[in-house]
């Protein structure tokens, strides 16, 4: 709700710059964008915008919507969007990390990098919107801790029909994610028009995949390599929560290298954690067959992830990476799911033969025992 309020408000905020870059500057806005990167500032300037701006009173006031209101909401955009996620997989996992120091750890570390990013594309604006970045990063932990514990307790996501639907819930949020960044926090409204029939469509998959969750029941324990498959995901999304926003920028600011290293090594870390909690008690042979699991599981699903990326081309190299990261964790989760299920068929322990009732001329009969019940 208050993530779907936030995006609401960055998109008033961007009718209103319009309505500003118009009226007061003649539709021109060379005199920002020549401090921001190419792909900035596509305004919607139709008739209805036009005629809307016409009429709008004190145009002059709206002067802040230009880099400060944005630099406000942003913050609360990307922390809400991703313990979104965490919600979503596992509702105590995300009322831990939203009300533990992690959510202080994470603001600051985004706001940080929100702020590296201002002075890198230093504008006349750039003192400000870092004082603004600042407020919000002490008011935005203390609204998502308060949303956190009012929040109550749901089953965690186990089963294959529950991960298969968590996969298509976060890649079409991060599909929407990636409009909103596009179209409203980039200031090209005018790419709204292009880009609203494929978003209205993702919105419609999003909310049938969240309906459908909250009605799928778990069905039982999950099998050895399908809860490493969950207890990996948790811990990287965890250990990611804090460097995602630095991690995201190194990819954009010439540190692709880095970034990468640092998203390798926490799959690692979540690899390790889901290796020590999912092998505790299981013999050579199951581990045995738990690795060739998890092996076949992430060939597959890395093929089918590299596909993804390799045969669609994208504005956005994050689009290709959600896409691929969504597909290669919905096979591999198919895959650890059908074979934990003939694994647990072909060597589960037989059958107790049922005990013989015995008569009373049988062999075997305990003395005072007729036809199997006591005297």
């Amino acid at each position: 709700m208050f993530l779907a309020l936030v995006v609401a408000l960055v998109y008033i905020n961007q009718v209103l710059f319009t309505v500003y870059i118009l009226r007061v500057h003649g539709g021109d806005t060379s005199f920002i964008a020549r401090y921001v990167p190419e792909g900035w500032f596509a305004l919607s300037d139709g008739p209805s915008m036009r005629s809307f701006a016409a009429h709008f009173p004190a145009p002059e006031l709206l002067a802040p919507c230009l880099l400060r209101v944005p630099g406000f909401l942003e913050l609360p955009f990307g922390l809400l969007s991703y313990v979104t996620v965490l919600r979503w997989l596992d509702r105590g996992l995300y009322r831990r990390v939203a009300t533990s120091w992690m959510m202080w750890a994470a603001s600051l570390s985004y706001t940080f990098s929100f702020c590296v990013v201002e002075w890198v594309l230093h504008t006349p604006y750039t003192v400000d919107d870092i004082i603004i970045r600042a407020c919000t990063g002490l008011v935005t932990p203390l609204l998502i801790q308060w949303l956190a514990r009012q929040d109550t307790d749901a089953p965690t996501v186990s089963s294959f029909p529950q991960m298969l639907l968590f996969a298509v819930s976060v890649w079409a949020l991060g599909q929407l994610v990636l409009t909103v960044y596009d179209t409203a926090l980039l200031y090209n409204l005018g790419h709204l028009g292009g880009r609203l029939p494929g978003a209205i469509v993702t919105a419609v998959i999003l909310v049938a995949a969240r309906w459908l969750a909250a009605r799928t029941p778990s069905d039982g324990e999950p099998g050895l390599a399908s809860a490493s498959i969950g207890t990996g995901l948790r811990w990287a999304l965890a250990l990611f929560f804090i460097p995602a926003l630095a991690v995201r920028y190194g990819v954009n600011f010439g540190t692709p290298l880095i970034a990468g290293i640092a998203g390798l090594l926490i799959c690692v870390a979540g690899a390790v954690h889901a290796l020590r909690e999912g092998l505790t008690g299981a013999g050579p042979r199951r581990t045995i067959l738990w690795a060739a699991q998890i092996t076949v599981a992430l060939l597959t699903g890395g093929a089918a992830g590299s596909a993804a990326v390799l045969l669609v081309t994208d504005t956005y190299y994050e689009a290709g990476v959600l896409r691929a990261a969504a597909l290669c964790f919905a096979v591999a989760v198919a895959v650890c799911a059908l074979t934990d299920r003939w694994i647990d068929r072909r060597f589960a322990a037989p059958p107790k033969p049922p005990r013989r009732r015995c008569d009373v001329s049988g062999p075997g009969c305990a003395e005072g025992n007729v036809g199997g019940r006591p005297m």
